[in-house]
């Protein structure tokens, strides 16, 4: 068996063409929707993560603000930062980028954003509305994994997944997602022995812990789904995810790539988590 790949650039474009509709309705009734990014500090990474984000906005009718500062801006500045743009109505959703410098609190920088403007649902608000089953704006990289998972066909309810990974970003909202559907959901982490005795009942497999082949092709139920969220290099540089991707093609029904996979994804339901927002306003 060869696993079917699960293309998230393929699945990223449907919906993002839906979004652009749904802006242009928006816009027309005179609300764009407009999503603030905030980047502080020279991050390699978070400076290309803000560029495709700020790039995604304005390809699909969004109206997208972005601000840069150095890394010796102080809390209290981001802090004042973020309350104006709370206040701003033309801005509908905040994103601060991760990480920041270490002077900062990050905690902090997330309950100060409004809960209607969470776009990034990392608050303590966005999270007790999902554990609670209440709408909200729900974490993009679960999200978009969930919508991955659903374009299979394959019916959630009933079905065992296992979630390897307990980050408040992935792993938790990703298992609340998935009991949500009505899984029978089991996480596994770095204290957890014989991961494999986990993995190899699972029917769902979401690898979020950013370690490389943490899920290999012994460790995978024939014909399971099997998401990688992970981001990882090889000795040779190749963006990799937490999958032994070859060998675990061979035994999985459904297997997502990297690159190609959750990435685009994540941008995606970040645009539909701003445009919800918008509707809301």
């Amino acid at each position: 068996m060869t696993a079917q790949l699960i293309d998230g650039v393929a699945l990223s474009q449907q919906i993002r063409a839906q979004v652009a509709v749904r802006a242009a309705a928006l816009a027309a009734r005179g609300r764009q929707p407009g999503l603030a990014v905030i980047l502080v500090g020279d991050d390699p990474a978070s400076a290309v993560y803000v560029r495709n984000k700020v790039k995604a906005c304005h390809e699909h009718g969004l109206r997208s603000v972005m601000e840069a500062y150095p890394a010796t801006l102080t809390e209290a500045e981001l802090l004042a930062r973020v309350a104006a743009l709370n206040a701003d109505p033309s801005i509908h959703g905040i994103l601060v980028q991760m990480p920041l410098p270490r002077h900062i609190d990050p905690q902090k920088v997330i309950a100060a954003i409004a809960t209607a403007k969470d776009v990034d649902g990392f608050s303590v608000h966005s999270a007790g509305a999902l554990m609670s089953g209440l709408p909200g704006l729900r974490p993009a990289t679960p999200w978009g994994c969930m919508k991955m998972i659903e374009s299979t066909g394959v019916p959630l309810k009933g079905r065992h997944a296992v979630v390897i990974g307990r980050s408040n970003t992935v792993g938790k909202p990703m298992a609340l997602l998935l009991l949500q559907a009505n899984a029978t959901v089991t996480v596994c982490h770095s204290g957890t022995p014989d991961l494999g005795l986990h993995t190899r009942q699972a029917d769902v497999v979401v690898a979020a812990v950013g370690r490389r082949n943490t899920l290999t092709a012994d460790m995978v139920k024939p014909g399971a789904i099997v998401i990688d969220v992970g981001m990882n290099r090889n000795e040779a540089g190749k963006l990799c995810g937490d999958v032994d991707f070859a060998g675990v093609r061979e035994v999985a029904g459904w297997i997502t790539p990297v690159p190609g996979g959750v990435g685009p994804m994540t941008i995606t339901m970040l645009l539909v988590n701003t445009l919800d927002a918008a509707e809301a306003a």
